[in-house]
């Protein structure tokens, strides 16, 4: 059996426009929901997770602009190649830069020992989906 014949019948996740326009829109949701909830309740959220209010609304404003941003991306029926690596490269750029910044920058709370951990992994859960998205798009072409 040749090599082409094993990737044809492996199974494969269809290369849909809709599937990385849902991640999109999801990391839009998320990121912008996030940066909103963060500028509403910057002084309990950040008494809670132990990040100073000001930290807080300067990411809220960041996080809701970045929102705003990837959500008109998900809305094009074809997003570009290149803004979508852009996402990409910054969720990943996010979930080093959380991490760092707990462990060098913030005194977190243990809720905020938490949350920030979590808060990255779904970051770099977004992505994982999203690069795998674009790949399949491009092999599917």
């Amino acid at each position: 059996m040749s090599a082409n014949t094993l990737a044809a019948a492996r199974p494969t996740a269809p290369a849909s426009p809709k599937a990385l326009r849902g991640y999109l829109a999801l990391d839009a949701v998320v990121t912008g929901g996030n940066g909103l909830a963060y500028l509403a309740f910057s002084g309990p959220l950040g008494d809670l997770l132990g990040v100073g209010r000001s930290t807080l609304v300067e990411i809220g404003v960041l996080l809701t602009v970045v929102g705003l941003a990837v959500g008109l991306l998900a809305a094009r029926p074809q997003p570009p190649r290149l803004a979508v690596q852009a996402v990409i490269e910054v969720n990943l750029a996010w979930t080093v830069l959380s991490v760092l910044a707990m462990e060098l920058w913030l005194e977190p709370t243990t809720a905020g020992l938490f949350w920030i951990p979590v808060q990255a992994g779904t970051v770099l859960l977004f992505a994982v989906l999203q690069f795998t998205a674009l790949r399949r798009r491009a092999v599917a072409r």
